[in-house]
């Protein structure tokens, strides 16, 4: 075989290693990374009662909402009990939450959350009765009732002991809202849909609208880095073309930026994080005092006391060992971490060199401190 033959296979080797070690594909669906015009949850919030606790419900001394709501209930069942003295803790006020699905439909089942509003202890085996849910448009969208399951345990003693697992004044209850009313929203029927950008960014926005087009040409245009809008194409309604966009693949772009969680000691860095030429130390200084009694023993005869005397040690170390760390220009997240690493620095001390870096123009990211 001759020498170029050779030379060939090693070319087409080579190829084939670059192309396995080459970067990971970090495409995404459209559908993953924005949000669809009227495709959202429609929040809900209602006043109910739960009755049936053992002992447990709200002090009706305490929370005269609570009294006057049994009242009326009970008055609307036709028992007249203004009269009489209530005096039950089988009862608590609650709020009721849900999220209506969008597009939901006349009769379909949700789930709701029930939150106590008095001094319950808990909702352990209680049941809401019927409760009429509303949006913030004061419309009732939907009604609940079910008992309230709350996955906790509550006990206590006669001495005032007691153990608590979970949050028994909270509770779900399981498709335990019906919907009554559909808010009505028709997709099929738009003309132009906008799409919202979970994390907005120019350069993704205008990926997004160039792989719509690329699939149907000029039915998008990104208006802002937060909304592309799209217009569906002569015979096909809206919710086929979403349909057919919602699965293109684009790579999302983002800024540089560094997540810093200075309660947990948390550093989250973006890869586009880039170090200008900088150079780093870090050091830790420990300065111990130690406190050691000593008794003071009076001469003989001299009427004196005898008394307990402190003596302090002062100790100053300081850590030693640490090379002065340089990173030259444009360096990656990979150098930076890498770098840091080797200073063998703790969490805490990284947020404190990174924000060091950053205030002295080398850090090429935004800092986010949460």
């Amino acid at each position: 075989m001759s020498r170029s033959f050779f030379a060939s296979v090693l070319g087409l080797a080579l190829a084939a290693v670059a192309v396995i070690a080459g970067p990971a594909d970090a495409k995404s669906r459209i559908k993953d990374i924005v949000a669809f015009e009227g495709v959202r949850d429609n929040q809900l919030v209602g006043y109910g009662i739960v009755v049936g606790l053992n002992g447990t419900g709200d002090s009706l001394r305490n929370a005269p909402m609570t009294k006057q709501s049994l009242e009326a209930m009970l008055e609307r069942q036709g028992v007249n009990v203004r009269d009489g003295n209530l005096n039950t803790k089988n009862t608590a006020a609650v709020m009721v939450t849900a999220n209506l699905p969008p597009f939901s439909a006349t009769g379909a089942r949700m789930d709701v959350t029930v939150s106590t509003l008095g001094d319950a202890k808990s909702l352990l085996g209680g049941t809401l009765l019927v409760t009429a849910l509303q949006g913030a448009d004061g419309q009732t969208y939907a009604v609940a009732q079910g008992t309230v399951q709350t996955g906790s345990i509550s006990a206590g003693g006669a001495s005032g002991s007691s153990v608590t697992k979970g949050v028994p004044t909270a509770g779900r209850i399981a498709a335990g809202g019906i919907i009554e009313r559909e808010t009505g929203f028709q997709m099929v029927n738009m003309d132009v849909l906008r799409m919202t950008l979970r994390n907005p960014d120019f350069t993704t926005a205008r990926r997004i609208a160039d792989a719509v087009n690329g699939r149907f040409p000029g039915c998008a245009q990104a208006q802002n880095p937060t909304i592309v809008a799209v217009r569906a194409p002569a015979g096909m309604d809206m919710i086929s073309f979403v349909t057919a966009i919602e699965n293109l693949e684009v790579e999302p772009d983002a800024p540089a930026k560094v997540i810093i969680d200075e309660v947990a000691g948390v550093i989250v860095m973006g890869d586009d994080v880039r170090i200008s030429h900088v150079a780093i130390a870090q050091g830790n200084l420990t300065i111990s005092v130690q406190e050691t009694p000593a008794v003071s023993q009076p001469a003989p005869f001299s009427q004196g006391r005898t008394t307990v005397v402190p003596q302090s040690t002062v100790s100053v170390e300081e850590e030693k060992g640490r090379k002065l760390l340089t990173l030259g220009g444009g360096a990656s997240l990979k150098s930076l971490v890498g770098g840091l690493n080797a200073l063998g620095v703790t969490p805490r001390d990284m947020i404190s060199i990174l924000q060091a870096i950053k205030a002295s123009g080398a850090l090429q990211a935004d800092i986010e401190v949460m």
